[in-house]
């Protein structure tokens, strides 16, 4: 047997060790029936809403000359957004008030206009050097 197919039944047989655990976990847990509804909503919201939006977003950004630029941008913004995002739409006080002292959603925008700034910035340093220069009148 080839070390690949070996690798491939190990990891097979870890991912049913596990998805059994979870399936037992949730048949012991009081407040089992919840889990699969928030797994079925956060489904809902993946495939319903999160991809079409970043699939038009991504259509949007090909056809753009600086595509690259934007990319590199939203990718960013995408992602300072997802890991803030626990932090800001956390029901009720933490139970650690050091866990979050600073107003999480004025410092996304703070970083997110950073972000957009700098990529304009860039944008425009580009454009410029691009740009032909004008000959001076004394070098012809």
């Amino acid at each position: 047997m080839r070390n690949a197919n070996v690798l491939r039944y190990v990891l097979g047989g870890a991912g049913l060790a596990l998805t059994g655990i979870g399936a037992w976990q949730l048949a012991v847990l009081p407040h089992a029936p919840a889990v699969p509804l928030w797994l079925a909503g956060a489904v809902v919201l993946h495939d319903g809403v999160i991809a079409p939006l970043v699939l038009a977003v991504g259509l949007l950004v090909a056809a753009r000359p600086a595509r690259g630029v934007l990319r590199g941008a939203l990718i960013v913004m995408g992602g300072v957004t997802l890991v803030t995002l626990p932090l800001l739409v956390r029901p009720g006080e933490p139970p650690n008030p050091s866990a979050l002292p600073l107003p999480y959603g004025r410092n996304l925008a703070v970083v997110l206009a950073a972000v957009a700034v700098t990529a304009g910035a860039l944008l425009l340093v580009r454009r410029r050097r691009a740009r032909p220069q004008p000959r001076d009148a004394d070098d012809a």
